[in-house]
């Protein structure tokens, strides 16, 4: 339907990253003259023109989920303080931040995920593919098409947004570039779960009601 040179020929007329392009040829069936026009819709080609500004103000969000049981911060830039201080800004802070405490992403962007991370998920996709009887000239399609979905598993801005799962987060903060018109950035985040990582007690049931009948 298209070929890799498309791709790259997009990524050089638009500056939208090789993922939104491969996306974008594959939404309009490799025209390229639509493919731009969806980049554009979707705020991504504008939003890549000002990838490049400097983006160095911005406001550190926090959400509380479950009466404290979940916790985030996370750091959003943009260009000047007035659009920091703005109800929009604010608005999309906490948006992304309630995202985090609801999809619990390991990652910003792809390309913060460590290369022996996806070599080793790629690794145990071809396996069960493999496993599952699929011939091994369609094993490698499948893979890139389950490693599509492991990333939107723990990427937040390949994530579906969780107030409204047809967008995902990176076409939400698109939009609000264009809006804005100044570069948005997700920098960072934590994320705290009350009790991760403890090793917890289990209580045995029935050692329990045994131990009360003898009182």
């Amino acid at each position: 339907m298209f070929t890799a040179q498309d791709v790259v020929k997009l990524r050089a007329s638009t500056g939208a990253g090789m993922m939104d392009c491969k996306k974008a040829l594959t939404e309009s069936n490799g025209d390229f003259d639509k493919a731009v026009i969806w980049l554009r819709e979707k705020g991504i080609a504008a939003a890549a023109k000002k990838a490049d500004r400097i983006a160095a103000e911005g406001a550190v969000g926090s959400y509380i989920h479950m009466g404290g049981k979940i916790g985030v911060l996370v750091e959003i830039n943009c260009e000047t303080d007035f659009v920091a201080r703005s109800a929009q800004f604010q608005t999309l802070l906490k948006d992304i931040a309630m995202q985090i405490a609801a999809a619990n992403p390991k990652y910003v962007t792809i390309e913060e995920v460590p290369a022996e991370e996806v070599e080793k998920e790629k690794e145990v996709l071809t396996a069960q593919s493999l496993n599952e009887g699929k011939p091994a000239n369609v094993v490698e399609k499948m893979v890139e098409g389950r490693i599509h979905k492991f990333y939107k598993e723990i990427c937040l801005l390949e994530q579906d947004f969780v107030k409204d799962p047809s967008k995902s987060v990176k076409e939400v903060i698109n939009e609000a570039v264009l809006s804005i018109g100044e570069k948005i950035n997700v920098r960072r985040f934590v994320r705290y779960e009350m009790g991760e990582g403890l090793t917890k007690r289990v209580d045995n049931l029935a050692e329990e009601v045994a131990k009360m009948s003898k009182k």
